[in-house]
């Protein structure tokens, strides 16, 4: 989230303020790190449960066409149909616990499904997360 848009989230929450909602993406691949299938229909109900469950409610686009450089097999392109899931979620949700549960599920996605790189979008800023240790 963009510095400006923290310290307006952060002040409304302090007074009590409603605000609009934080836009948050995921990316669910339909491959893994080396190119191979995984299944991505499970994942991508995985995820609609997870963003439904911590903030009320998730859709889920249809598969649009992704590729990933994976720069430890030299720089291998590996493409894939990426379906994007999103939710408009209440910054009051966005409380220590729900981020702590959805960083643990982002973390069982790319260990799962060998990643190299699991990808959420929080109001149009990017944030790719590549460590999926327990």
């Amino acid at each position: 989230m963009k510095r400006s848009a923290v310290n307006v989230v952060a002040r409304s929450l302090r007074a009590g303020t409603p605000l609009g909602t934080v836009h948050l993406m995921i990316f669910v691949p339909s491959r893994d790190r080396l190119g191979a299938p995984i299944a991505a229909a499970k994942w991508t109900r995985a995820t609609l449960r997870v963003l439904g469950t911590l903030f009320r409610g998730a859709t889920a686009y249809p598969k649009g066409i992704g590729v990933w450089r994976n720069d430890e097999a030299g720089g291998k392109l590996i493409f894939d149909e990426t379906t994007i899931v999103f939710s408009y979620v209440v910054p009051g949700a966005l409380t220590p616990a729900s981020l702590l549960e959805l960083r643990s599920f982002l973390a069982r996605l790319g260990r799962e499904t060998n990643q190299g790189e699991v990808g959420l979008v929080v109001d149009g800023c990017y944030i790719g997360i590549t460590e999926f240790r327990r």
